[in-house]
This record gives structure tokens, sequence and C-alpha cells, in this order.
């Protein structure tokens, strides 16, 4: 099968599971609600904040505050978009159609990680304009040095997310266990190790943690993080590149 035919082929899957665009959908509204209601309470607290918490303000990182249970979403979708085909069975009459499995698995992964791009880029600048709209007179501009970076870097973020559980869901082949090992890693794991001091310095190459770094315009006083905005971004794309690599390894080596 041609790899146009293999991309439409994809692109037939996904519309065609409900599951797959209902995540996307949530994505959407939960960043979007949860970034405008922490914005609407952060400048009605913003007067009995210490000094040094109102110096280090950052109304661009608090609009994407909802990304935290956004990428929730995003790493559903990722994990479904692969997985799926596994526990249906349907994955035998998918590499019957496309024997090269390279070829097979890189179809699907573009399809899904150009529609999660739309949607996350989409989702990330609305999330800053309603976000701002909500702080008022302590809102950031899009000219602003920095901001714009950022609300690309937010959306580039879902977007590795998404990418990333994609990966993982290839090398486990099951939609329940890639998920009971995404969901403890991203919101278990990597807030331990990026809250205990002992550990600190490991929490911050995860791949949410450094990526996170594009959507900060202000950093805290004490940041001694030893990569930039878009360091932090390279070190997430390596982490994509491992678990597709390794999803590929697997799929090329296994039985369907």
């Amino acid at each position: 099968m041609a790899a146009t035919q293999v991309v439409r082929s994809e692109w037939t899957k996904i519309r065609s599971v409900a599951s797959t665009v209902w995540t996307l959908g949530l994505a959407v509204v939960v960043t979007i609600a949860l970034g405008m209601l922490i914005s609407a309470l952060s400048k009605s607290e913003f007067d009995t904040m210490d000094r040094q918490d109102q110096l280090t303000f950052d109304p661009t990182f608090t609009s994407f505050a909802g990304m935290s249970l956004g990428q929730l979403a995003m790493i559903v979708f990722g994990v479904l978009v692969v997985a799926n085909e596994y526990s249906s069975g349907m994955i035998r009459t998918s590499l019957a159609a496309v024997p090269r499995r390279g070829t097979f698995l890189a179809g699907k992964v573009a399809v899904a990680t150009v529609l999660a791009l739309v949607v996350s880029m989409a989702t990330s600048f609305a999330a800053f304009f309603l976000g701002q709209m909500m702080l008022g007179d302590l809102k950031a501009s899009l000219g602003d040095d920095g901001v714009l970076r950022a609300v690309i870097g937010g959306g580039l973020y879902m977007t590795l997310i998404a990418v990333f559980s994609m990966g993982v869901a290839a090398m486990l082949r099951s939609p329940m266990l890639s998920l009971g090992i995404l969901m403890p890693f991203f919101f278990l794991i990597s807030n331990i190790l990026g809250s205990v001091d002992v550990t600190k310095k490991v929490g911050r190459f995860l791949p949410d943690q450094a990526g996170s770094k594009i959507m900060e315009v202000v950093p805290p006083l004490d940041d001694d993080t030893p990569y930039g905005p878009w360091g932090g971004l390279g070190i997430m794309v390596l982490w994509v590149v491992a678990a597709l690599l390794g999803g590929y390894l697997v799929l090329k080596r296994r039985d369907a």
C-alpha cells in the first residue's frame, strides 16, 4: 500500500472512532476552562500575595494552568490511536494490508500528530487570550518578550505529550497497561521527583518538567535549571524520539 493510502486509511480510522474525537474535545475544554478559572482566582488573590510571588507572577504561564489536566486527555488520545487496534484485534488486518511495519507506524503517528498539533495550537492560543481576559490589568500581551514563544510552545508541548504516549503504547500494545504506566508517571512520579530536594535535579529532566519550561515567561527567582525554554523542549523531543524508536522496534520484532 502506498504511503498516501496509508495516511488516508489512518485518517479514516481516527475519525471513525468516537473515543479519540471525544478525548481531543475534552483536552480543549478542560485546558481552556481550568486556565480561565485559575487566571480569575489569581487576579482576585494577587493583592494578598507576598512581594516575591508578585514579582515572579507569570500571567502567560498562569493561563496555561489547565494544561495539567488537558495533557491527561492528550495522553489518552495518544494511547487510543495506537493501542485500540491491539485490543480490538484489528492490528492483524492492518498489518496484512500494510506489511511494511515502519510505514504503517509512521503513517499512524504522522496523521495523529498533525491532528494533535492543530488542536493543541488552537487550544494554546485560546487558553492564552481567554486567560489574559480574566487577568484584567495583570494581563500580558502576545507582543511582549517571550510570550509568543510560550504560546506556540504550549501547543508543541501538548502535541509532544500525545506523540510520546503513542510511542509508549506501541511498545506496550495495551491501552490499560499504557495508561496504567503513563498516568502515574506524569501525575505522581514526576511530581514527587520534582518536589523532593534529593531528586529534584533528576526530575527536571523528565519529559513533562523539561517540556513545560517552554511555557514560562517569568522564571522563578531561585531558578537554577541548567537549560532554557528551547533546551527543555529539546529534552522532551529526545524522550519522544526514544519512545517512538522503542515502539518501532517492538512492532518490527514481535508478532501482532
